[in-house]
Formats: C-alpha cells, structure tokens, sequence
C-alpha cells in the first residue's frame, strides 16, 4: 500500500488525474462520501494540492459528470434509421450512468449543463435534425424525452415502493379495498427487488419500453408534418 501511495504520489498531479480519481471513489464509497479529504488522500496529495485543479467541490462534481459523459458512444449518422441511431447512443448513455449509480443524481443536482454536457445535447438535437424532425417538433421532442436523453428517467417518488416495507395482512386487506388497481397491479406482476423504480419493475425493460413508445410516436409525427403552430 506504501508503494503504492508512492508512486502515486510521484506522478505529476493533472485535472484529468483529480477527476477520474474522484470518479472511481465515487463509484466505490458513494458520492456522499466524497470528499477533497478522502480525495487528496487517494491521490497521496495535500488537499490544498486539488484546488490547482478544481476551485471547489461543485466545480469537481461537474468535472466527474464529464467524465461520465465522455464515456457516452459518439453520434452515428441518422438519416433514414435515425430511431435506431438515436435508441443505440441513449442506451450508451444508461450504460455509462449504469457504470457510475451517482451520477444521474449529480445530474440533477446541477444549476446549469456543462460545456461537455452542452455539448452532447448539442448532438443529440442533431440527430433528430439529421432524421428529418424539424425544427419545432424537435423543440417538443427534448421536452417529452427529459432525462432520457441522458439514460435515466426522474421517477414519480423520490422513494421507490420496493424500498417501503410491506404491509401486514390486515392493512394489505385495507388497501387492496381502497386502491385496487395499484392492488392489482403490484400483487400479479414479477418482481425484480433490485429494482429502483419500483416493486415489480425491471428497470432496464420499463427504459426501453418507454423510449420505444416515444421515438415510434415522434416517427408517426414526423411522416404527418406535424406542427405546434395553428
């Protein structure tokens, strides 16, 4: 270990160094646990070291972001498939924030986008631009996508059910007379525990099938021309 802090502490200290270290720190103790600290001490540096690179803790949660992001497959050319080019890089983008469990919560967190994070939005308009959307229907298509766009959707509960203990016998009884549908719902479906959108989901399917239902309608509006304006 001794060694190894040695020669880590030998190599010259770069921002990217800072940042992909944060990155794995992250990915293993969790971002709440990150720290410049913890940080300068895996690096085998002062912590006053960091701040050449990073001004403070938001400019390096946005750094690790694009890093994350830099991660993401690059734009393959649209044209007439662009449904399939579109669905291919956004589930690069769920694979890269798969990768790094934090980071779609850091996304959120931010007041403004990154240049890096600008920059991939920029493409991603692009290739629906390139598919033939125009120019208003993609303005709504962003909308509609939200943080899909970026591989992870924002859920309706900041607390997911699957992570509510379950109810007694009786109080189960309760609810099922009171809410049926949900009863109905939660109690015939397969379970998946690890599940963050909910008891009953698999997370990567119910992505999929969400964004197939959007992509194929935004097709259907592209062939009608459609337009917002009267």
């Amino acid at each position: 270990m001794t060694r190894q802090v040695s020669a880590t502490a030998r190599a010259p200290l770069t921002r990217d160094r800072v940042l992909r270290a944060a990155v794995t720190l992250a990915d293993e103790t969790g971002i709440d646990a990150l720290s410049m600290r913890k940080l300068a001490q895996v690096l085998g540096v002062v912590p006053m070291a960091l701040y050449k690179h990073v001004a403070n803790k938001e400019e390096l949660l946005d750094g690790m972001l694009d890093v994350v992001v830099g991660e993401i497959d690059p734009p393959t050319a649209a044209g007439e498939d662009w449904r399939a080019a579109v669905r291919q890089r956004i589930l690069s983008a769920r694979r890269a924030l798969r990768r790094h469990p934090w980071a779609s919560r850091v996304l959120e967190s931010r007041a403004a986008p990154t240049p890096v994070v600008m920059q991939y939005m920029d493409s991603m308009i692009g290739m629906f631009r390139a598919g033939g959307l125009s120019v208003d229907l993609t303005h709504h298509v962003m909308h509609a996508m939200g943080s899909r766009i970026l591989g992870f959707s924002q859920e309706l509960f900041a607390t997911p059910p699957s992570a509510v203990p379950p109810p007694d016998e009786e109080t189960a009884r309760q609810m099922a007379a009171r809410f049926p549908y949900i009863s109905e719902i939660t109690t015939r479906i397969a379970h998946d525990e690890a599940s963050v959108v909910g008891s009953g989901c698999d997370d990567q399917f119910e992505f999929e099938f969400s964004l197939d239902l959007l992509l194929d309608g935004f097709e259907r509006l592209r062939r009608s021309h459609w337009t917002s304006r009267p």
